[in-house]
């Protein structure tokens, strides 16, 4: 029955509608892939010598041990940002004599066998070689290295779990976060006390068994939730949700916008696909402490820029370079509706402004770096304000791939084209450019003016802009409607 399910598979995979499109986004994802997985294998071929090297005193299996626990919590988050779950049409399964235990046994089998679950092994596997070469117990390796494989299993099925449950992915920071802190002031060393754990697997083996029993438990509790709901009653009968409200009334003051800001404000929150925009303020705005404390940047000014654009321009590049896909599945409905499309474009418009400007406000701390580095993010602002914002909405004019709201953001290539990859010289690479050329010719301070002066003269040309752009989406618009129809 497996080796059914998997000629299935197979034949749903090659023969589906979407199977030939996107082979761009497909080749990418691939290279990714490889450029990981090459990168996993050489770091656990060298990181036996490279700690040795770094840490002459320490055991590098002790070192990579308190540290373990760091690694499996940022797995946790990678997963929940980044895994798809196994999904299988099971309503042709459900009238034929098939066992439903079998179908769960399946999905269940499927995920074990995904690319995150296969990562690791690049790591832990030759990294187990090089310790056993260099004359560690193998029993003591063997038994640590099947509790690291038990571990990558029951962190996927742990996904299962808490997939749709935002509070767990919030826990799951902040015990990242506790455990960092706590150990930089030196209150416990609660990495190191977790790694003195993984220690005793070392030393005696049979400790792995624990971990294979936490799987086991795993296994079960998600095989018994996906039983229960392999019905065809429980694919088909209605859920009754009681739905929380954000009180909105206050944009009602913004007149014939408001309703148009309320509803965006409604489909970034309410979507998994839209959400993801707000999750990446957070790392926009701690982009800088990537750059800025490292020495090695402290001379390349047109970093800050980069940093600027970007930290300002968070929710700005990332929900609006799919306007007006993320209408896509209403945007007939919504163009035979009885308004102006100025007004469709300008809510947008004005969502995107007040987010630069309020991501400018909450990143004014960097001043801590230089008053170098708030002048650019000041520049950069205005930059965005005036031209990229412009450009956003000018390249929405060219979407013509419908976006499902329901699927997570990573490693979703849906709606994406070539404008999405295009658009980036003038959003980033462009003002980089310009501002490295000029600090180099002239000097930082013309340098930055020349960005803010950019940015200012996009202000003002800023109705002529909005004209323009209005008129080539209505020009557009019976083209948009006929591309959003089709399905993916």
């Amino acid at each position: 029955m497996i080796s059914h399910f998997l000629k299935l598979e197979w034949k749903q995979f090659f023969r589906s509608s979407s199977f030939s499109k996107s082979i761009g986004a497909k080749i990418l994802i691939g290279f990714f892939g490889l450029y990981f997985t090459v990168c996993f294998l050489l770091i656990g071929i060298g990181a036996y010598w490279i700690l040795k090297k770094q840490f002459p005193e320490q055991d590098p299996l002790v070192l990579v041990n308190s540290f373990l626990m760091y690694v499996i919590v940022a797995d946790l988050i990678f997963r929940y940002l980044m895994q798809k779950l196994p999904v299988m049409n099971i309503k042709p399964l459900l009238v034929l004599p098939i066992q439903k235990s079998k179908i769960v046994h399946f999905i269940l089998t499927k995920s074990s066998c995904s690319f995150f679950n296969i990562l690791g092994l690049f790591f832990y596997v030759p990294f187990s070689v090089v310790l056993i070469t260099q004359g560690y117990n193998l029993a003591g390796i063997l038994g640590w290295l099947a509790s690291m494989i038990l571990i990558i299993q029951s962190v996927n099925f742990f996904n299962f779990l808490v997939n749709k449950n935002n509070s767990v992915l919030v826990g799951l920071l902040l015990l990242l976060i506790f455990g960092y802190f706590i150990q930089y002031f030196n209150w416990f060393d609660l990495p190191g006390f977790i790694g003195k754990g993984f220690d005793a697997v070392y030393q005696s083996p049979i400790l792995s068994l624990l971990f294979l029993v936490m799987l086991i438990g795993l296994y079960m509790v998600n095989f018994k939730q996906l039983r229960n709901e392999v019905y065809l009653d429980a694919l088909i009968s209605e859920q009754t949700k009681e739905i929380n409200s954000a009180d909105l009334s206050f944009l009602e003051k913004l007149g014939d916008l408001g309703p148009f800001i309320k509803n965006d404000l409604r489909l970034i929150w309410r979507n998994k696909r839209t959400k993801s925009s707000v999750w990446m303020i957070a790392m926009g705005l701690l982009y800088g402490l990537f750059f800025y404390p490292n020495p090695m940047y402290a001379d390349m000014e047109f970093i800050y820029v980069l940093v600027g654009i970007f930290s300002t321009g968070t929710l700005l590049i990332n929900f609006g370079q799919f306007i007006p896909a993320w209408d896509s599945g209403y945007f007939n409905m919504l163009m035979s509706q009885n308004f102006k499309y100025e007004r469709y474009l300008k809510s947008k418009f004005t969502i995107m402004a007040i987010s630069v400007v309020a991501l400018f406000v909450l990143g004014i701390p960097y001043i801590y770096f230089g008053w170098k580095v708030l002048l650019v993010h000041f520049a950069a602002m205005i930059y965005n304000l005036g031209v990229n914002t412009h450009v956003i909405l000018l390249g929405g004019t060219f979407n013509r791939k419908r976006i499902n709201l329901d699927e997570k953001a990573a490693f979703n290539f849906q709606g994406t084209g070539a404008v999405q990859w295009i658009i980036g010289i003038p959003l980033m690479i462009l003002p980089m450019a310009i501002f490295g050329l000029i600090n180099w010719l002239i000097g930082f301070e013309i340098a930055t003016a020349t960005i803010a002066v950019m940015g200012f003269i996009g202000i003002a040309l800023h109705k002529k802009f909005m004209a323009a752009i209005t008129k080539k989406y209505i020009t557009n618009k019976y083209v948009m409607i006929h591309a959003f129809k089709q399905e993916n």
